[in-house]
């Protein structure tokens, strides 16, 4: 069962969240605003709605020094900065995905892949050609029908970052499976586009819910 954890009050809206939809900051020894994207930095901590335009006028209206009751140092660059960490952990959760097995990379694999295995992602780099795109896409369509609308495709991450995460070179086309590391990116991937204010789901296939259909091999019925 998992940990429940107690609701936490963003500091700039007064309205009460779970963590996961939070960011917690804590005050460095030099007074300096510090992210704690993953709750564990020792030290008092406020909270705020994990979204760029609230990390925004909390800086500008001062609200840390008010939360922490003392000088609190945000730099104008803390929406930059935070939007930058997500990413590293975007590609971070990438690689170990595809350390679990969870990856497919090539256009002619992941073509394949749409057919015959539980793909539950696409992945292609911001360079990747609209003929790509579009066939792969053509391929879900022949699969999903209709239920395409909740199929996840990220395209945030450039040719040199795929390559990076991924330790290889040259990578434009990938798919994610499902299995272990595949939750624990596409969640880090809701995170990232809703801080942004990119919504869940994009490249014409989603519908903005955020749910995603799970294409189980040829001839499996899903549960």
């Amino acid at each position: 069962m998992p940990r429940h954890e107690p609701e936490r009050t963003c500091i700039v809206t007064r309205e009460a969240k779970a963590p996961a939809e939070l960011i917690r900051f804590v005050l460095g020894p030099d007074h300096q605003v510090v992210p704690d994207l993953k709750h564990k930095l020792p030290g008092r901590g406020v909270w705020i709605t994990a979204r760029r335009t609230m990390i925004e006028e909390a800086v500008k209206r001062r609200l840390f020094s008010r939360a922490f009751k003392t000088e609190a140092r945000a730099p104008v660059s803390l929406p930059q900065d935070i939007e930058r960490m997500l990413r590293d952990d975007l590609r971070q959760g990438l690689s170990l995905a595809n350390k679990a097995g969870a990856v497919i990379t090539g256009f002619h694999k992941v073509e394949a892949a749409i057919a015959d295995k539980p793909v539950v992602a696409l992945i292609h780099a911001t360079e990747a050609a609209e003929d790509g795109r579009r066939k792969l896409a053509n391929q879900l369509r022949k699969r999903l029908g209709d239920t395409i609308s909740g199929f996840p495709v990220i395209q945030e991450l450039s040719n040199d970052e795929l390559d990076l995460a991924l330790g290889r070179s040259h990578v434009i086309h990938a798919a994610l499976v499902a299995g272990a590391g595949s939750d624990g990116f596409l969640n880090r991937w809701h995170r990232y586009r809703s801080f942004c204010g990119s919504g869940a789901v994009q490249a014409g296939l989603g519908d903005g819910t955020g749910e995603s259909t799970i294409l189980k091999p040829a001839g499996i019925e899903a549960e």
